[in-house]
């Protein structure tokens, strides 16, 4: 059985925006990513992806929650490309955006994959 891929998108010092990094271990996750910043959630849970033998598809985001177009940018790479195919999560942790989040239903679907937030997410999501 192949291991199951979660999509991520996170903030961290290295890496090139608007681009996918195929991530199957920690050394290659520091090589690409590097150190999270103070706040940054989504390295957390890229790490704990990885410890439960997930690949990470990893996209750098320049603010979580907030660089817009580093969130559409891919999401539109995930729509169009045929390459991995089990996609079990969509992890976009620190987005309550409304406009992002909804981005993401269409490649759920595709995927049947879930979506992973965080509880401060949700709640923000509820009261906007």
């Amino acid at each position: 059985m192949r291991p199951l891929t979660v999509a991520l998108f996170a903030e961290s010092e290295r890496g090139s925006y608007k681009t996918a990094y195929l991530v199957r271990s920690l050394s290659q996750l520091a090589d690409c990513a590097g150190n999270p910043p103070l706040h940054s959630k989504g390295m957390v849970f890229a790490v704990q992806a990885l410890l439960y033998h997930c690949n990470l598809l990893f996209f750098r985001v320049a603010e979580e929650g907030f660089s817009l177009d580093d969130y559409y940018y891919g999401m539109e790479l995930l729509k169009d490309q045929r390459e991995i195919s089990d996609i079990a999560a969509l992890c976009i942790p620190g987005v309550g955006d409304h406009s992002i989040i909804e981005a993401t239903a269409p490649i759920c679907e595709r995927y049947h994959s879930i979506l992973i937030i965080t509880a401060q997410d949700f709640q923000d999501l509820c009261l906007s």
